[in-house]
Protein backbone atom coordinates (compact mmCIF):
# COMPACT_ATOMS: atom_id res chain seq x y z
CA UNK A 1 0.00 0.00 0.00
CA UNK A 2 1.46 3.44 -0.94
CA UNK A 3 2.10 6.16 2.27
CA UNK A 4 0.52 9.23 1.37
CA UNK A 5 2.91 11.95 0.93
CA UNK A 6 3.82 14.46 3.80
CA UNK A 7 1.83 17.52 4.22
CA UNK A 8 2.87 20.81 3.09
CA UNK A 9 4.29 22.15 6.52
CA UNK A 10 3.03 25.81 7.10
CA UNK A 11 4.11 28.58 9.28
CA UNK A 12 2.02 31.89 9.63
CA UNK A 13 3.90 35.00 10.72
CA UNK A 14 1.68 38.11 10.68
CA UNK A 15 1.06 41.10 13.42
CA UNK A 16 -2.43 41.20 13.13
CA UNK A 17 -5.17 38.54 14.69
CA UNK A 18 -7.64 38.58 12.12
CA UNK A 19 -4.91 38.24 9.14
CA UNK A 20 -3.95 34.72 11.01
CA UNK A 21 -7.06 33.32 12.03
CA UNK A 22 -8.51 34.09 7.92
CA UNK A 23 -5.14 32.00 6.96
CA UNK A 24 -5.67 29.60 9.38
CA UNK A 25 -9.36 28.81 8.01
CA UNK A 26 -8.14 29.23 4.60
CA UNK A 27 -5.60 26.66 5.27
CA UNK A 28 -7.59 24.02 7.06
CA UNK A 29 -9.35 23.12 4.18
CA UNK A 30 -6.36 21.75 1.98
CA UNK A 31 -5.55 18.46 3.09
CA UNK A 32 -1.93 18.38 1.32
CA UNK A 33 -1.49 21.77 3.43
CA UNK A 34 -1.06 21.16 7.61
CA UNK A 35 -0.65 24.25 9.69
CA UNK A 36 2.20 24.02 12.16
CA UNK A 37 1.85 27.48 13.90
CA UNK A 38 1.64 30.94 13.99
CA UNK A 39 3.80 33.73 15.57
CA UNK A 40 2.75 38.05 15.63
CA UNK A 41 6.40 39.23 15.01
CA UNK A 42 9.54 38.50 12.89
CA UNK A 43 11.47 38.32 16.29
CA UNK A 44 9.91 34.97 16.48
CA UNK A 45 10.28 33.38 13.00
CA UNK A 46 14.25 31.66 13.92
CA UNK A 47 13.16 29.87 17.14
CA UNK A 48 8.79 28.71 15.37
CA UNK A 49 10.98 27.72 12.73
CA UNK A 50 13.43 24.88 14.69
CA UNK A 51 10.61 24.46 16.54
CA UNK A 52 8.21 23.73 14.15
CA UNK A 53 10.41 23.28 10.99
CA UNK A 54 7.91 24.48 8.23
CA UNK A 55 8.49 23.59 4.94
CA UNK A 56 6.90 27.44 3.74
CA UNK A 57 6.30 30.45 5.67
CA UNK A 58 3.53 33.31 5.06
CA UNK A 59 5.68 36.36 6.20
CA UNK A 60 3.42 39.92 6.80
CA UNK A 61 5.93 42.55 6.03
CA UNK A 62 4.92 45.90 8.31
CA UNK A 63 5.43 44.23 12.03
CA UNK A 64 5.86 46.58 15.53
CA UNK A 65 9.52 44.91 16.16
CA UNK A 66 10.79 43.17 13.22
CA UNK A 67 9.49 43.63 9.60
CA UNK A 68 9.23 40.64 7.37
CA UNK A 69 12.11 41.60 5.19
CA UNK A 70 14.37 41.99 8.13
CA UNK A 71 12.98 38.35 9.25
CA UNK A 72 14.19 36.52 6.08
CA UNK A 73 17.21 37.96 6.44
CA UNK A 74 17.77 36.73 9.85
CA UNK A 75 16.29 33.19 8.77
CA UNK A 76 18.87 33.25 6.05
CA UNK A 77 21.68 34.11 8.65
CA UNK A 78 20.83 32.10 11.44
CA UNK A 79 22.81 28.45 10.71
CA UNK A 80 19.73 26.56 10.27
CA UNK A 81 20.49 22.94 8.46
CA UNK A 82 17.38 23.68 6.43
CA UNK A 83 15.67 27.16 5.49
CA UNK A 84 12.03 27.27 4.89
CA UNK A 85 10.69 29.33 1.43
CA UNK A 86 9.01 32.42 2.57
CA UNK A 87 6.33 34.04 0.30
CA UNK A 88 5.45 37.54 1.35
CA UNK A 89 2.05 38.51 1.86
CA UNK A 90 1.64 41.92 2.15
CA UNK A 91 -0.90 44.85 1.43
CA UNK A 92 1.96 46.74 -0.07
CA UNK A 93 3.51 46.02 -3.56
CA UNK A 94 5.96 49.21 -3.69
CA UNK A 95 8.47 48.38 -5.92
CA UNK A 96 11.54 49.02 -2.66
CA UNK A 97 8.97 46.75 -1.02
CA UNK A 98 8.92 43.98 -3.89
CA UNK A 99 12.63 44.37 -4.57
CA UNK A 100 14.27 44.16 -1.12
CA UNK A 101 11.97 41.26 -0.38
CA UNK A 102 13.64 39.41 -3.15
CA UNK A 103 16.83 40.33 -2.47
CA UNK A 104 16.36 38.89 1.07
CA UNK A 105 15.49 36.05 -0.47
CA UNK A 106 11.86 35.30 -0.18
CA UNK A 107 10.61 32.72 -2.87
CA UNK A 108 7.39 35.09 -3.51
CA UNK A 109 5.45 38.10 -3.01
CA UNK A 110 1.69 38.11 -3.19
CA UNK A 111 -0.71 40.93 -2.26
CA UNK A 112 -2.95 40.15 0.67
CA UNK A 113 -5.83 40.44 -1.55
CA UNK A 114 -4.76 37.46 -4.09
CA UNK A 115 -7.59 35.02 -4.23
CA UNK A 116 -7.32 32.03 -1.25
CA UNK A 117 -6.57 29.12 -4.47
CA UNK A 118 -3.98 31.45 -5.51
CA UNK A 119 -2.21 31.93 -2.47
CA UNK A 120 -2.62 28.37 -1.86
CA UNK A 121 -1.28 27.16 -5.43
CA UNK A 122 1.65 29.60 -4.68
CA UNK A 123 2.00 27.57 -1.62
CA UNK A 124 2.81 24.13 -3.01
CA UNK A 125 4.64 25.82 -5.85
CA UNK A 126 7.39 27.25 -3.07
CA UNK A 127 7.36 23.78 -1.81
CA UNK A 128 8.44 22.56 -5.04
CA UNK A 129 10.83 25.35 -4.85
CA UNK A 130 8.92 27.38 -7.05
CA UNK A 131 8.72 30.94 -6.44
CA UNK A 132 5.74 32.93 -7.51
CA UNK A 133 4.89 36.41 -7.43
CA UNK A 134 1.10 37.85 -8.02
CA UNK A 135 0.86 38.72 -11.93
CA UNK A 136 0.58 42.44 -11.37
CA UNK A 137 3.88 42.49 -9.35
CA UNK A 138 5.64 40.65 -11.54
CA UNK A 139 4.55 43.40 -14.33
CA UNK A 140 4.97 46.26 -11.73
CA UNK A 141 8.64 44.77 -11.12
CA UNK A 142 9.80 44.20 -14.80
CA UNK A 143 8.60 48.12 -15.79
CA UNK A 144 10.25 48.75 -12.81
CA UNK A 145 13.33 47.30 -13.75
CA UNK A 146 12.27 48.45 -17.65
CA UNK A 147 12.17 52.16 -16.23
CA UNK A 148 15.03 52.46 -14.50
CA UNK A 149 17.09 51.07 -17.83
CA UNK A 150 15.54 53.65 -20.18
CA UNK A 151 16.55 56.77 -17.24
CA UNK A 152 20.24 55.48 -16.76
CA UNK A 153 20.67 53.45 -19.80
CA UNK A 154 21.63 49.93 -20.45
CA UNK A 155 23.97 48.33 -17.47
CA UNK A 156 27.30 48.65 -18.04
CA UNK A 157 27.90 45.03 -17.90
CA UNK A 158 26.04 42.15 -19.16
CA UNK A 159 24.12 41.05 -15.50
CA UNK A 160 24.57 36.95 -17.81
CA UNK A 161 28.20 37.05 -18.86
CA UNK A 162 29.32 34.10 -16.36
CA UNK A 163 26.73 31.81 -17.89
CA UNK A 164 27.04 29.51 -20.90
CA UNK A 165 24.70 30.64 -24.31
CA UNK A 166 22.28 27.69 -23.19
CA UNK A 167 22.24 28.81 -19.34
CA UNK A 168 21.20 32.61 -21.17
CA UNK A 169 18.53 30.90 -23.15
CA UNK A 170 17.10 29.47 -20.18
CA UNK A 171 17.29 32.64 -18.14
CA UNK A 172 15.44 34.47 -21.12
CA UNK A 173 12.62 32.10 -20.80
CA UNK A 174 12.41 32.33 -17.43
CA UNK A 175 12.26 36.00 -17.71
CA UNK A 176 9.06 35.93 -20.21
CA UNK A 177 7.16 33.95 -17.63
CA UNK A 178 7.78 29.99 -18.34
CA UNK A 179 7.60 26.74 -16.54
CA UNK A 180 10.19 24.21 -16.78
CA UNK A 181 7.81 21.99 -19.25
CA UNK A 182 7.29 25.24 -21.80
CA UNK A 183 11.01 26.09 -21.22
CA UNK A 184 11.81 22.38 -22.40
CA UNK A 185 9.37 23.01 -25.45
CA UNK A 186 10.90 25.86 -26.23
CA UNK A 187 14.49 24.78 -26.09
CA UNK A 188 14.16 20.96 -26.86
CA UNK A 189 15.14 19.55 -22.95
CA UNK A 190 14.01 17.44 -20.64
CA UNK A 191 12.74 18.75 -17.74
CA UNK A 192 15.80 17.71 -15.79
CA UNK A 193 17.78 19.72 -17.96
CA UNK A 194 16.29 22.61 -17.52
CA UNK A 195 16.40 22.40 -14.24
CA UNK A 196 20.38 21.74 -13.90
CA UNK A 197 20.36 24.76 -15.78
CA UNK A 198 18.33 27.31 -13.65
CA UNK A 199 20.04 26.06 -10.60
CA UNK A 200 23.81 26.18 -12.37
CA UNK A 201 22.95 29.41 -13.12
CA UNK A 202 21.66 30.75 -9.95
CA UNK A 203 24.90 29.15 -8.42
CA UNK A 204 26.65 31.51 -10.68
CA UNK A 205 25.02 34.62 -10.62
CA UNK A 206 24.69 34.52 -6.54
CA UNK A 207 21.33 34.56 -6.31
CA UNK A 208 18.83 32.60 -4.90
CA UNK A 209 15.29 32.08 -7.14
CA UNK A 210 13.95 31.99 -10.56
CA UNK A 211 12.99 35.98 -10.07
CA UNK A 212 15.95 37.56 -9.15
CA UNK A 213 16.99 35.54 -12.44
CA UNK A 214 14.22 37.08 -14.52
CA UNK A 215 15.25 40.69 -13.30
CA UNK A 216 18.44 40.11 -14.33
CA UNK A 217 17.61 38.53 -17.55
CA UNK A 218 15.86 41.67 -18.16
CA UNK A 219 18.64 43.78 -17.37
CA UNK A 220 21.00 41.46 -19.68
CA UNK A 221 18.17 42.13 -22.61
CA UNK A 222 18.32 46.11 -22.12
CA UNK A 223 22.61 45.88 -21.99
CA UNK A 224 22.34 43.81 -25.29
CA UNK A 225 19.70 46.25 -26.87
Amino acid sequence: MNELPEPIRVLIVDDDPLVRAGLRLMLGGETDLALVGDVSDGDEVVDAVRTRQPHVILMDVRMSRVDGISAVRLLRSAGLPVVPAVIVLTTFRTDATVLDALRAGAAGFLLKHTPPAEIVAAIRAAADGRPTVSSDVLRQLIDHVTAAGEEGGPPESDPLAPLTDRERDVALAVADGLGNAEIGERLYLSHGSVKAHISSALGKLGIDNRIQLAVLAHESRSHRG
